[in-house]
C-alpha cells in the first residue's frame, strides 16, 4: 500500500472527526488571539498584515496549536489529518514571511511580486509532494543528479536546499534591517538623508552576512570566493569604472549631506526638488512634473546650485517698458505696489523698482522682489506680479508702447538720358 493510500484510508477513520475539531478550534483560537493582539498594529506589519490572517502570526499560532493537538492525541493513533495540516500551515507560514517582508521592504517592486509567486509555486509543490508521499523518491532522484562546477559536484537536491536556505536567510536579513530602520533609526536619526544611508549600509551588511551564512550552511567553501573577489575588483577597475564611481559618489553625497532630500537644486539649467538619492543616481523633480535622473558622479564633480542650502530667499526680476512721457516716480510706486499685492512676495527685503535704461522704445524699468518658497514654483509668482503690474499701469493711464521703427523712403535722383549714338 502506497503512502497516498494510507492517507486516504486514515481520513476515512471515525477518529478523524476529533482531529477536524482540533484543527477548527486551533484556527478559531489563533484568529481570536491575532485579532485581539493586532487591533492597534500598523497596517504594514509583518506579524499581522492588513487583514490579520495575511500576517505571519496567524499561521505560526495555528501551527503551534495544531502541533500541540497532535501531541495530545498521540502520534501512535490515527493522526493522519495532522500530516496534512502541519505541512500546509508550515508552508503558509513560510510564504507569509516572504510576502510580508518583501511588501514592507519593497512596497512598489514588481520583481518582489515575481519572487513571491515563484516561491509560492515551489513551496506548495513541495508540500503536495510531502503530503502525498512523493517527496522521498523525488528527493532520491534529485540527489542522484549531479552538476559539475569545475572540480566540484553538486546534486540538484543540494542546489535546491541551498537556494531555499539562502532565500530564507536573505528575507530574514531584510526583515531585521527594516525593523532597525523603522524602530531605531527613525528615533535616533532625524536627518532623512543620513537615515537613508545608515539603512542602506545596514541592509547591505546584513545581506552579505546572510549570504555567507547560507552558503556556508549548504557546504560551499568560502575561500573560493577570494578568486571571484579579485575578478570583481579587476572588473570594477576597468569595465565598471563609471558604475563604481556613481555608487561611491552616492555614499559620499549621503554622508556629506551636501544634497538632502527636499532641497531645491539646479543642475545643468534643470531646476527642481530632490525627491530621492539612490546609490547610483539622484532623482530631481521640477515643479511642472518632469523628472531628471542625474548620475551621482555628475553631482560630485560638477557645479550644482543648492537653492535650499543656506537661505530659502530667492530673488526674482520683472521688466516693463513705458512711454517717455511717463512720470518715473509714479511708475516706480505702481510697480512696487503691484508686487506687494502678491501674497508670496516678501515684505522684508522690500521690493525695488529701478529705471534700468533709456531704451529705443521707451523707459525700461526693472522690478526686483524676493520669495521664500521656491519649491512651490517660481513662474506662478512671476505671472501674478506681471498681471498686477499690467492692471496698475493701465489704471493709472501709463502708456505701454509697442516697439516702433521709423522707415524713410527716399526717391532716387533721376538720370539724364544718354545721347543717341551717331550714325555712321
Amino acid at each position: 500500500m502506497t503512502e497516498f493510500d494510507v492517507l486516504i484510508d486514515g481520513l476515512s477513520h471515525p477518529a478523524v472527526l476529533w482531529e477536524v475539531g482540533v484543527v477548527l478550534f486551533s484556527l478559531a483560537l489563533a484568529y481570536g488571539l491575532c485579532w485581539f493582539a493586532g487591533r492597534r498594529s500598523e497596517p504594514d506589519s509583518v506579524w499581522f498584515g492588513r487583514g490579520i490572517v495575511d500576517g505571519l502570526l496567524f499561521p505560526v499560532l495555528c501551527l503551534l496549536l495544531v502541533y500541540g493537538g497532535a501531541l495530545a492525541l498521540g502520534h501512535g493513533k490515527a493522526v493522519l489529518l495532522f500530516k496534512v495540516a502541519i505541512p500546509v500551515l508550515l508552508s503558509l507560514a513560510g510564504l507569509r514571511l516572504i510576502a510580508r517582508v518583501l511588501t514592507v521592504v519593497f512596497p512598489a517592486s514588481g520583481a518582489a511580486r515575481l519572487v513571491e509567486r515563484l516561491f509560492s509555486w515551489v513551496v506548495w509543490l513541495c508540500a503536495v509532494a510531502w503530503i502525498t508521499g512523493l517527496w522521498p523518491p523525488l528527493a532520491e532522484e534529485l540527489d542522484a543528479v549531479h552538476l559539475s562546477f569545475g572540480k566540484s559536484k553538486v546534486s540538484l537536491l543540494n542546489l535546491g536546499e541551498g537556494i531555499l536556505s539562502s532565500g530564507v536567510v536573505l528575507v530574514l536579513a531584510l526583515w531585521v534591517s527594516a525593523v532597525l530602520e523603522r524602530r531605531v533609526l527613525r528615533q535616533a536619526v532625524n536627518d532623512l538623508s543620513l537615515r537613508k544611508v545608515a539603512a542602506n549600509t545596514i541592509r547591505a551588511a546584513l545581506l552579505v552576512l546572510g549570504l555567507f551564512l547560507a552558503l556556508s550552511a549548504v557546504g560551499v567553501d568560502l575561500t573560493a570566493l577570494s578568486v571571484l573577489g579579485g575578478a570583481l575588483g579587476v572588473g570594477l577597475g576597468f569595465g565598471l569604472q563609471k558604475l563604481a564611481a556613481n555608487y561611491v559618489s552616492g555614499f559620499v553625497i549621503l554622508f556629506e549631506r551636501s544634497l538632502r532630500i527636499g532641497d531645491t537644486v539646479r543642475v545643468d539649467n534643470f531646476e527642481g526638488q530632490v525627491v530621492d538619492i539612490k546609490t547610483r543616481y539622484t532623482l530631481i523633480r521640477a515643479p511642472n512634473g518632469r523628472e531628471s535622473i542625474v548620475p551621482n558622479e555628475k553631482v560630485i564633480t560638477e557645479r550644482v546650485e543648492n537653492l535650499s542650502l543656506a537661505d530659502s530667499l530667492v530673488l526674482q526680476m520683472s521688466e516693463v517698458t513705458v512711454g517717455y512721457d511717463s512720470d518715473v516716480a509714479q511708475v516706480q510706486r505702481i510697480l512696487i505696489d503691484a508686487s506687494l499685492s502678491v501674497p508670496r512676495v516678501q515684505r522684508d527685503p522690500a521690493p525695488a523698482a529701478r529705471l534700468e535704461r533709456l531704451g529705443p522704445d521707451g523707459l525700461e524699468f526693472q522690478l526686483s522682489y524676493w520669495i521664500d518658497d521656491p519649491s512651490h514654483g517660481q513662474p506662478a509668482v512671476r505671472s501674478d506680479v506681471h498681471i498686477a503690474m499690467l492692471h496698475g499701469l493701465r489704471a493709472a493711464g501709463v502708456d505701454i508702447p509697442f516697439p516702433q521703427r521709423v522707415v524713410r523712403l527716399e526717391r532716387a535722383p533721376s538720370r539724364a538720358p544718354k545721347p543717341d549714338a551717331p550714325l555712321l
